[in-house]
Order: structure tokens, then sequence, then C-alpha cells
């Protein structure tokens, strides 16, 4: 494969144009073309000369993701979206309507080798690190596809976002920059299941984006037996890793706390994750985890969610219940990408 042309910063595309002996101003064409029209293609840009179109073509693979499967939720109109990858590969992108704006999930890699015992998106393994064009690409075809504008964006889909940091960075670079789509740092969330060094490292980035933490249990006993990587880093240290994000951002980090009936959804829970968010002045999100058949975890009940939540909010925890959206149309991280590869 070429050199990647959608993933270029727009000063490595000014350099990219003088070393191919074009003008500069041929460089900001491009790029407005790529990450602000949202052109599919080399053919879309108009006021490029055909000559250079075509070498472009020739040398530079242009990505732009082709819909595989849209499937519409009836419940929310909720939409997720599967696309091709020009290997072959799929990769899957979920599109929500909220009163405040768009938002879309997009996914960091295809497949992911985190283990989390709860999440469809593990089960076949790890392929690849997604490539920041096709990050982009991903909020890039769901608004020429749905016509409208999205406001925020969460790197919570398929994949660890800490396991491709680089191209992360890169991705967060260009979605914010004023000659792109100039989405606000403060509209992205990143997650991470924690990995403590590449938090520790993000932080001192100094981005004003929204950082969620996968926490999913309040000891470490607990936390291993759901999610692989507390082997690694154990709760001291992750839970210092937050606190040295709050200090070098000024961002409030999110626990996102999925609720498995009788695993981590008892009153001894909630007294537990409250002791953790509380010194770090957290926003706790709980998500009633998404049943998925390969796995044998039930949601907590309503009475349980509420009961939960309510702890929380006596113990002055900043807590919200996740919206549940798309719940007819294979919710869960990782459920649609799964049926389209057994099938």
């Amino acid at each position: 494969m070429g050199t990647d042309i959608k993933s270029m910063t727009l000063e490595e595309l000014k350099m990219e144009m003088e070393r191919m002996g074009e003008k500069s101003f041929r460089a900001a064409q491009l790029y407005d073309w790529m990450h602000c029209k949202l052109a599919s293609g080399y053919d879309d840009m108009t006021n490029i000369p055909l000559s250079l179109r075509k070498k472009l073509e020739s040398e530079y693979p242009y990505v732009s993701l082709t819909p595989v499967e849209i499937q519409e939720s009836r419940l929310d109109g909720t939409k997720k979206f599967l696309f091709a990858l020009s290997d072959g590969n799929v990769v899957e992108s979920v599109w929500m309507k909220y009163k405040h704006g768009n938002s879309v999930c997009i996914s960091s890699q295809v497949g992911c080798k985190m283990g989390c015992r709860f999440c469809a998106s593990t089960l076949d393994g790890w392929e690849r690190n997604l490539l920041p064009s096709e990050m982009l690409d991903q909020i890039y075809a769901i608004t020429r596809l749905t016509g409208e504008r999205v406001s925020n964006v969460v790197v919570m889909g398929t994949g660890e976002p800490m396991d491709n940091f680089e191209n992360l960075l890169t991705f967060i670079h260009i979605l914010t920059e004023e000659h792109g789509l100039h989405i606000s740092q403060r509209n992205i969330t990143v997650s991470t299941c924690g990995i403590v060094p590449k938090m520790r490292e993000l932080a001192d980035k100094g981005l004003a984006i929204t950082l969620a933490l996968s926490l999913h249990a309040t000891t470490d006993e607990k936390r291993r037996e759901l999610m692989p990587v507390a082997n690694t880093y154990h709760m001291d240290e992750l839970m210092e890793a937050c606190a040295y994000y709050f200090e070098k951002t000024g961002r409030r980090i999110t626990f996102e706390y999925s609720l498995v009936a009788g695993v981590n959804d008892t009153p001894e829970d909630a007294v537990q994750l409250s002791a953790l968010a509380g010194p770090l002045n957290c926003h706790v999100n709980l998500i009633p985890v998404n049943p998925i058949k390969e796995r044998n975890y039930r949601q907590s009940g309503q009475e349980e969610i509420l009961a939960f939540k309510n702890k929380l909010e006596k113990n002055r925890i900043n807590v919200t219940v996740r919206r549940e959206m798309g719940r007819d149309i294979d919710g869960a991280c990782g459920q649609l990408r799964r049926r389209h590869l057994s099938g």
C-alpha cells in the first residue's frame, strides 16, 4: 500500500506536495476536500487538475469506507453501520441521535486483544490497528450517508484505543483542527480498559477530551474475573493514573461500569465504587450490560440498577444510567461484525 494521504496532517500534506513539485496551495485544497467536504474519492475534487488527480490516484490510495450493512432501530432511530476496509476486513460504527446533537461511536481496531469477558468485540481476536484515515472515515461516511452533521464522537467501539495510540492522536488532531470538521476536543470521548502507561502519556498531551475508564469492578479480584488487563495493572495504579490525568488536564474522568447480575451489582459494590469515584470527582456511567449469547452474563434487573444508582447518589457521586440505544439491532459492541463473519 502506498502512502495514506488521508492520514496526513495539513503540515505533512504541504511537505508532500512540495516533494511532488506541486504548489503548496494544492495541499490546502486537497485537505479541504478530504476533511471538510468529505470527498469519497479523487474524482470529486473538481478544482484539482486532472493530471494531479491521476498522479495521486496511482501513488496515494484513498481511504473511503464502503457500507456493507446498515441496521436502523425501530425503537429510537439508532443506526449501526458495518463498513468494509480495503483489505477485506470489516468494522462497525454506531450513529445515535440525541437532543443535544448527533453522536457517532467508532472502532479503533479490527477486533480486540483485551479479552474482556462480557464483550463480543474480543471473541474473534485482534486483526490489526485502524489507520487514522479509517477512523476518520467512519465519521465521514456516516455524515455522507445520513446527510447530518456529527457533533460528538466516542472512540468506544471495537478495539482498545490506547493500544493504537499514535494513530489515535493523529485522528484527534485532524478531526479537531480548524481546517477539517473542527469538532471540539470537549466533544470527544476516548475509552480505555486501563492501560496505565498510555493513560499517563495521554495526560501529558494536555488534550481537552474526556477519558472514559472501563472499570466494571471495584476490586482487583473481581476485575480480574471480568477483564484480563487487571492482571497487569492493579486498582491502585489505575486510580493513581486517573488522579494524574485529572491533575494534568483538569478534565473529569468517567467511570464506565457495566452492571452484571450477581457479579458486580451488590450494595457492597456500590459502596466500594463510591469510595473509588469520590476522591477523584469522577462521573459514573452505569451500563446495563448487553447480553451476548457466547457468554452467560445477564443484565441486572431495573430494581437492582435503580438501587445501585441511588446508593451512589446518597454518597454524592455524579451518576447516570446509560440510555440503551439500538437494542433491537445487534446492540452490543462487536455483535454485528461477529454475525457478519460467522454468516
